[in-house]
């Protein structure tokens, strides 16, 4: 009876020193996918939970001081003028700090709205 072989037998020592090489570069090179797999695993997944963590965002037009007698006199129609002049960038306010400025502009797909352009993105600011 034929005997099969499913690999060719190595007779040289060194053949077989050569395989079991090429053998533990291969399973290194696994072992060092994996940590990278998971830490971008890892990545995506808290990215994604930062992602839905909600967050308060203002558009300041201007602001204004006024005594509380002025206050209590505003009705309907009443006019509140701004520090601000028509024109003048406004801020971009993201849970108390000031991260951007821009201009106001109305929507080309909805023109009864209107949105913002930014113009300048402000780093390392600590507040409004």
């Amino acid at each position: 009876m034929a005997k099969t072989k499913v690999e060719p037998e190595l007779d040289q020592p060194d053949e077989r020193l050569d395989r079991a090489i090429e053998e533990l570069r291969g399973v290194l090179h696994e072992e060092e996918q994996r940590p990278e797999m998971a830490a971008r695993d890892a990545a995506s997944a808290n990215s994604s939970v930062i992602m839905n963590i909600p967050v308060d965002v203002q558009i300041i037009l201007g602001s204004t001081e006024m005594a509380v007698s002025d206050l209590m006199a505003l009705q309907k129609g009443s006019t509140v003028a701004l520090n601000r002049r028509i024109g003048e960038p406004v801020d971009v306010v993201v849970n108390g700090r000031k991260i951007a400025r821009g201009e106001i502009t109305v929507l080309e797909s909805d023109p009864s709205r209107f949105g913002i352009r930014l113009t300048e993105i402000i780093a390392g600011t600590k507040g409004a």
